[in-house]
């Protein structure tokens, strides 16, 4: 698959999803009817390396990256505890080989808050995830409900 076939689907999947380049990437964010000024962000896909997160090797030809933040109990049922936060630049330690092709496994920089990465996804591959990043934009849904409903601030942000 292409990294804009894989934006392309995940658009079409799930309503109130909106696409923007963000930090080199583009990012997929919650957003219905644009009530907020991006919407709440759940997944990424990234087609280079960036300065403070080269672990995955994003250079290599037709390599890219589909990321995305899991539920923590989600997280920890798959793959154990949330690691501790990196140093700036540096990659979690949880013993996976963050080059690895069409692997779900915890981001090397993000892993800490829940955030999982796979690969240069195949069709298959996708089609697996796809209980997962529908878990994913229902807890992006619910945080873009409080947000707008003003019970994360305590005021309505309509």
């Amino acid at each position: 698959m292409e990294p804009s076939e894989v934006v392309d689907e995940l658009l079409a999947a799930f309503p109130g999803v909106v696409a923007r380049p963000s930090w080199g990437e583009t990012a997929l964010f919650h957003n219905p009817g644009g009530l907020l000024p991006n919407g709440v962000y759940f997944l990424t896909v990234k087609e280079h390396d960036g300065e403070n997160d080269r672990a995955s090797h994003l250079h290599r030809d037709g390599v890219f990256r589909v990321a995305f933040g899991l539920p923590h109990a989600r997280y920890e049922e798959r793959f154990g505890p949330r690691p501790p936060r990196p140093v700036k630049g540096g990659v979690v330690a949880t013993g996976h080989d963050f080059t690895r092709l069409g692997e779900l496994m915890p981001h090397p920089v993000y892993a800490w808050m829940g955030w999982v990465q796979i690969l240069s996804p195949s069709r298959p591959d996708l089609d697996a995830l796809r209980p997962l990043v529908a878990e994913s934009h229902v807890s992006a849904a619910r945080r873009f409900e409080r947000r707008v409903s003003g019970s994360e601030s305590g005021e309505v942000v309509r």
